[in-house]
This record gives structure tokens, C-alpha cells and sequence, in this order.
């Protein structure tokens, strides 16, 4: 846009348009970069990544130097340069309820946490579109395969074993990606109702049999007992009054307004064989 200044006044000389010539030369200056707009372009071609990130520079496409920057400062070629970051931190996610038949056809509902992080930048960057999102539908299918080949009795009672199966799958899957999987937990399992009143009946009775059997050991042993206290009594007649004794002894300091005398069978028989 021309300037309307007696400065830059168009003149006709000899019937030919001329232009003042000091116009030119603030047109040259204008196109010229200062030292204040050559700063702001070297300013906005660096950037700075924090210790826990890293930053994957593509150059025309390509991936430069096959390494990632940082942390810190770098330099960036302006129309040519670009770059992703990516966070090295720990991760943690809760996978979903997942509804899961077991091996011996019981259907349960189990949830779970997975810690993972990202050990390659330049794995998860080039060899999957969305590390993150893919990592998390992985575990969701990996705890419906693992589960799958597992018993009610074993899902309940092998936490720890369930957990490092999934760990091992999922990191096998995820080694291309550049995931490390650190940990893999199995948080609650829910048991249908009708499941839960049959365990606890079922728990009930192998309680109330248990019981029975330790109460027969007793009786069992108390009957040993027994018989070896009647041989050592029978060697010696007057052990046997002596117990009678004690017995009564015990009675009386209950205040017992009620005492029972043994009766001897021997006297018994006697009776019996007159008639």
C-alpha cells in the first residue's frame, strides 16, 4: 500500500512516471529482521521437557536421531521440525467389572488396577496410535482370557498367582509398544446371590460335620482315659472309696441339698440270684 506523503509524491517527467526514490529504500528496510525479531524467532524454535517427560522429534517425517530429547532444553527447526511428548511416569487405571464364566461354568464379576509405564518413547510413539488407550482394552481382554481358564475355587484362593499371569501376558503384548507393566491386581469378585447362600450353606455343614468329628475324638479319648484309671483302680479296692470320698466332697461344696449314694451291684446280683 503506497503512502500518500509529499515524501513518496509520484512526478511526471517527459511525459514518464517516476517514483521519488526514498520510497525504495524504506521498503528495504522494512523487509529486514532486527535483532529484536531474529531473538523472537530463535526463542519460539526451543523448548523445554521436564525430567519425568521426553520429547520424539520428527524432521520432514522422520524420526531424528532415533532417540528422544531431554529432559531440558532443545532446538526445534521451524516448518520442518515437530514433536510429541511423552510422560515416563507411572500410570494407573481400574479395569472395568467384567463379567466372566469361569471353568466350571459359574458366572462372577471381577474388577481390577493395573500400574504400567512407558519405558521406549520412540516405541510408543511410532508403533501405536494410542498407547494408553490401548494398553487399557488389552487388560480388559486379557482378565476375561485369563479368568476364563480358572476354577471358582482357584479365582477365590490364587489372587496373587491370577494377577502374575496377567502381568506376564499383558508386558509380553505390550513389550512392542514400549509399555513396561509393573504391577496387576485383582481387586473384588462378586459372586451371584444365590452362589453365595449355597457357599455359605455348604461352609456351614463342613463346620457342623468337623465339629462332630472332634467331639467323637474326645468322647474316644476320655473313654481311654477312663479305662486306664478303672485298671489302676481295680488293682487297689481302696482307691475306689477314696473316690467316692472326693466325689462327695465336690457335692457338698456345691450346696447341694440332694446327695446320691452309689449302690454297689455286687449287692445287686446278690438280690437277683436269691429270687
Amino acid at each position: 500500500m503506497l503512502s500518500t506523503t509529499s515524501s513518496t509524491v509520484e512526478m511526471v517527467t517527459h511525459g514518464k512516471l517516476q517514483i521519488n526514490p526514498d520510497h525504495n529504500v524504506e521498503d528495504k528496510n522494512l523487509g529486514r529482521l532486527g535483532c529484536f525479531g531474529w531473538l523472537l524467532v530463535l526463542i519460539s524454535c526451543l523448548f523445554i521437557v521436564n525430567e519425568y517427560e521426553r520429547a520424539v522429534i520428527f524432521r520432514l517425517g522422520r524420526i531424528l536421531d532415533r532417540k528422544a530429547k531431554g529432559p531440558g532444553l532443545f532446538f526445534v527447526l521451524p516448518c520442518t521440525d515437530n514433536f510429541i511428548k511423552v510422560d515416563l511416569r507411572t500410570v494407573s487405571f481400574n479395569i472395568p467389572p467384567q463379567e466372566i464364566l469361569t471353568k466350571d461354568s459359574v458366572t462372577v464379576s471381577v474388577d481390577g488396577v493395573v500400574y504400567f509405564r512407558i519405558h521406549c518413547p520412540i516405541s510408543s510413539v511410532a508403533n501405536v496410535s494410542d498407547a494408553n488407550s490401548s494398553t487399557r482394552l488389552l487388560a480388559q481382554t486379557t482378565l476375561r482370557n485369563v479368568l476364563g481358564t480358572k476354577n471358582l475355587s482357584e479365582l477365590l484362593s490364587d489372587r496373587e498367582g491370577i494377577s502374575l499371569s496377567m502381568q506376564d501376558a499383558l508386558d509380553e503384548a505390550t513389550h512392542l509398544w514400549g509399555i513396561k507393566v509393573e504391577r496387576v491386581e485383582i481387586k473384588d469378585v462378586k459372586l451371584p446371590l444365590q452362589l453365595q447362600r449355597a457357599m455359605a450353606a455348604e461352609a456351614e455343614a463342613s463346620r457342623e460335620a468337623r465339629a462332630k468329628i472332634i467331639a467323637a475324638e474326645g468322647e474316644m479319648n476320655a473313654s481311654r482315659a477312663l479305662k486306664e484309671a478303672s485298671l489302676v483302680i481295680s488293682e487297689s479296692p481302696s482307691a475306689l472309696q477314696l473316690r467316692y470320698l472326693q466325689t462327695l466332697n465336690n457335692i457338698a461344696a456345691e450346696k447341694n441339698s440332694t446327695i446320691i449314694f452309689p449302690l454297689p451291684i455286687d449287692i445287686l446280683q446278690n438280690f437277683m440270684q436269691r429270687k
